[in-house]
């Protein structure tokens, strides 16, 4: 009898074993799906992001709102100090949602094998150009890269209207520009400036660089100087995202303004992705769905002066400064931009930087 009883305990403690096997198999890690966020909701979840602390704050308050068990942990830094960042630790992945990276980054990181590939529930109102062939980013937002004046100083007629304006001598020492390497939005800036020289002879584009360094005063630290520097008029120029230039006139009350250059600018993607290896994968995937849905990504367009990459998104509900927005794009090759950048902001920082 009590052999039996032994038995039966055995059974029961073996099927037990089995279940928790089987569904800790079934929720597994590899983060591959198609707009499945399994059960998530609890716990923590860390992000690595480039955006601007206003949209943080806002976005993650939101998202809180919804999924309020989630401990979020955010790290600010620049979109290629991310993309350094997720390299260093692929081994030992410390990040879940990588929040806000150029498309050069992110294709980049995708050719490292440092994405996870997840396809969402939105994917079909985002266009092919827009994200990853293989799902492994999406681009979240457009930024029409621009130039940014200080209007205490200069107006809209009277600042640069061009980017071959900014090279005149007159604007000697009135130019500062945020410290290149460590920012993707200036690495998309200057390849750009380089490509639309010559791609196939990138020396044209570096003698751009050279006389506008020529006239750039100094490389400030990071956007939070940028900002403090052009303020205080130690510059009245710079070059920047049109974005984070309209945070900053009409949330914060800077006097900054922009010109949208007449020969076009360029149109950086914006994106976010899950890094490989995430220990909260199922939150990441919360997160990456909740803010493209429609009702944030229209928050985001009227609070944030964002301009979103979803299609389905009615015009009229979209913001007035949107609406009256021409975006003339700069015709760029973005593989090309991708495959070449480091090799030419490398050139720029040891030959160009602050020598001219």
């Amino acid at each position: 009898m009590k052999l039996k009883k032994w038995l039966i305990l055995v059974v029961a403690a073996v099927m037990m074993f089995l279940t928790a096997c089987s569904s800790e198999s079934s929720n597994g890690g590899n983060g591959e799906g198609e707009g499945e966020t399994g059960e998530g909701g609890s716990g923590k979840l860390v992000i690595y992001t480039a955006r601007d602390q206003t949209i943080v704050d806002k976005v993650v308050a939101m998202f809180n709102e919804k999924y309020p068990d989630v401990q979020v942990e955010v790290l600010t830094m620049g979109a290629q100090q991310i993309l350094e960042r997720v390299r260093a630790e692929k081994a030992n992945p410390q990040a879940d949602f990588w929040w806000g990276g150029t498309q050069s980054a992110l294709m980049t990181a995708a050719d490292e094998d440092l994405l996870e590939s997840f396809k969402p529930s939105f994917d079909e109102f985002i266009k092919p150009e827009h994200k990853d062939s293989e799902n492994r980013w999406y681009g979240e937002m457009l930024l029409p890269e621009v130039i940014m004046i200080n209007s205490d100083v200069l107006t809209k007629e009277s600042a640069p209207q061009d980017w071959d304006d900014l090279l005149d001598p007159k604007w000697e020492d009135e130019i500062i520009i945020r410290g290149v390497l460590a920012s993707g939005t200036m690495r998309t800036i200057y390849s750009a400036m380089i490509f639309r020289q010559d791609q196939s002879d990138p020396e044209k584009g570096y003698d751009w660089l050279r006389q506008l360094d020529a006239n750039t005063k100094e490389y400030a630290q990071d956007p939070t100087n940028l900002y403090l520097k052009l303020a205080r008029q130690e510059g009245t120029i710079s070059l920047w995202n049109l974005q984070d230039i309209l945070l900053q006139k009409y949330e914060h009350n800077q006097p900054f303004d922009y010109v949208y250059p007449e020969s076009g600018a360029p149109i950086l993607v914006d994106g976010v992705g899950l890094v490989k290896g995430a220990k909260n994968i199922e939150n990441a995937k919360l997160f990456y769905e909740f803010i493209f849905d429609p009702e944030v990504r229209t928050v985001l367009a009227q609070d944030l002066y964002q301009i979103p990459t979803r299609t389905d998104i009615p015009e009229d509900q979209m913001p007035d400064w949107y609406k009256e927005l021409d975006l003339k794009e700069l015709d760029i090759d973005w593989q090309v931009m991708a495959e070449k950048e480091t090799e030419w902001m490398q050139y720029w920082d040891e030959n160009i930087k602050s020598q001219n």
